[in-house]
């Protein structure tokens, strides 16, 4: 399946918002970004480089700019989804019956198109050290195989587990994660490993 018949299933497919994902996407398509499908989503790059997205959810559709912390946003538009988190991406939300106005779309689509030619680009930071509970420190001093193989994990699953478990308020909830952790560790699993590429 090409990724134009695959974005053409994803407008079918979110049925509730089918007409104003369509209408989105003839907006993109007035532009020079490439049509794709990533995080199973439809997805708009520049040479390679993610430019903006489209997605449905319940109650709201969704405009995301991957470099969207650069737009002038002169019509108060975009938000950040996830404030603290986010440092790039806007987006851009619709209700239901909110009419698109087309030309603000375009205008923000050419300017986002614009600063990706430009080389505009926030660089994702790179979490550094992993910050052991004192659970977790107390369970290698007793195994040693443990901690070695928790050496052998990357930095990100190591950080996994040890938010994982250093997270629970409870002392009890925080023995329970390790005790479920322990058997993944020993064989060099990672935290959500079962969830990924399924």
């Amino acid at each position: 399946m090409s990724a134009s018949e695959k974005v053409t299933a994803y407008i079918k497919k979110h049925s509730k918002w089918s007409k104003e994902l369509q209408t989105l996407r003839k907006l993109f398509q007035q532009t020079e970004v490439t049509e794709e499908i990533k995080w199973g989503s439809p997805t708009y790059t520049l040479n390679g480089k993610l430019v903006a997205g489209m997605a449905a959810f319940k109650n709201h559709y969704a405009i995301w700019f991957h470099q969207g912390f650069f737009l002038k946003d002169s019509d108060h538009k975009l938000l950040n989804a996830q404030e603290g988190k986010t440092k790039a991406m806007r987006q851009w939300r619709f209700e239901k019956e909110e009419e698109i106005p087309e030309a603000i779309v375009l205008k923000y689509l050419r300017e986002s198109i614009q600063n990706c030619l430009a080389g505009k680009e926030v660089k994702p930071q790179r979490k550094t050290g992993v910050s052991l509970p004192s659970i977790l420190k107390e369970a290698f001093k007793n195994d040693t195989l443990l901690e070695k193989s928790f050496k052998k994990l990357t930095p990100g699953k190591q950080r996994e587990y040890a938010e994982h478990i250093g997270g629970a308020k409870r002392e009890a909830t925080q023995q329970s994660r390790l005790e479920k952790a322990i058997p993944l560790i020993l064989k060099g699993e990672g935290l959500h490993d079962k969830y990924k590429n399924c």
